[in-house]
């Protein structure tokens, strides 16, 4: 499938893409993480899913790091988490990380974390050109009522997503990289949702208990 140009409009993303990431802050910050992760779209389907670390997150403040993978099944009104968190006995000290799968959750959700269409449905405007990960890229920003601007980078003339930031870098913005996006035939099987096998299993400050 070959990317689609649009020069003249903001692009729609392509009918299915997927892409690992990697999710930081610009400038980092000293509680500020580095995560990584990957994401499926599927805009046939109505469905998407992300799999990665959690970020933001503190380690600090929770105790531990969280896992998730998050699929969208905006058609059956449902978002299902499942979550490991790895926790470790002290975070000031060198340790081993313990994984602990948490039970499931399943939350409303009424559409994908990212829609097709999502700069037209929200009037972006053209941004400039920027080098972005080596490559030439045309950048499109929108600003939704009482969130911070985001910004999307395309590759130029295409509608291969590059990066993906969210407030202003010059103070304090989340960003994220697509290093290998692409419009690979995504398997079905990827929006599949199977119950977390531990799902069964409690976690109660840092232990696990079979339930009653």
């Amino acid at each position: 499938m070959e990317f689609e140009k649009r020069l003249d409009t903001p692009p729609m993303l392509p009918d299915q893409w997927s892409t690992s990431y990697i999710s930081y802050w610009q400038p980092m910050l000293e509680e500020d993480q580095i995560t990584s992760g990957y994401c499926w779209f599927d805009y046939r389907r109505n469905v998407c899913r992300i799999d990665g670390l959690f970020n933001p997150w503190s380690e600090k403040e929770t105790g531990h790091r969280l896992w998730m993978s998050e699929i969208f099944i905006p058609g059956e009104r449902q978002r299902y988490k499942t979550k490991i968190t790895y926790t470790r006995e002290d975070i000031n000290k060198q340790s081993i990380y313990q994984a602990i799968p948490l039970k499931d959750d399943v939350d409303i959700c009424y559409e994908v974390l990212i829609t097709q269409d999502i700069l037209i449905q929200n009037n972006a405007t053209y941004a400039g050109s920027h080098i972005i990960l080596g490559m030439k890229t045309d950048a499109w920003t929108f600003t939704r009522q009482g969130k911070f601007p985001l910004t999307y980078y395309f590759k130029q003339g295409t509608n291969h997503l590059i990066r993906m930031m969210t407030g202003d870098p010059n103070k304090h913005a989340s960003v994220r990289d697509f290093p290998n996006f692409n419009t690979h035939i995504i398997p079905a099987n990827i929006f599949e949702h199977f119950q977390n096998i531990s799902s069964t299993l409690n976690t109660h400050s840092h232990t696990i208990s079979l339930k009653s």
